[in-house]
């Protein structure tokens, strides 16, 4: 297992409950290991297995959601 951890930029999210429902959702996304959302600094720190996930798989999901991201 190759782990890596980035940062995003998210854009979009107007509460709290954004960054906690984004951090739910890639929390339960296959190959993601951890993710801390910071609403305030509206940066995501994503630690993932890059075996069964990368950059555009995390981005698409994160736009899924409603909201847009790009690799810090």
């Amino acid at each position: 297992m190759a782990t890596v951890k980035k940062n995003y930029a998210i854009e979009g999210m107007h509460c709290g409950a954004c960054s906690t429902g984004i951090e739910m959702f890639l929390g339960n996304t296959e190959g993601v290991v951890s993710a801390q959302i910071d609403y305030k600094a509206k940066i995501g720190v994503v630690e993932y297995d890059d075996d069964k996930i990368n950059d555009q798989a995390i981005l698409d999901a994160v736009k899924e959601l409603g909201y847009s991201a790009t690799v810090v």
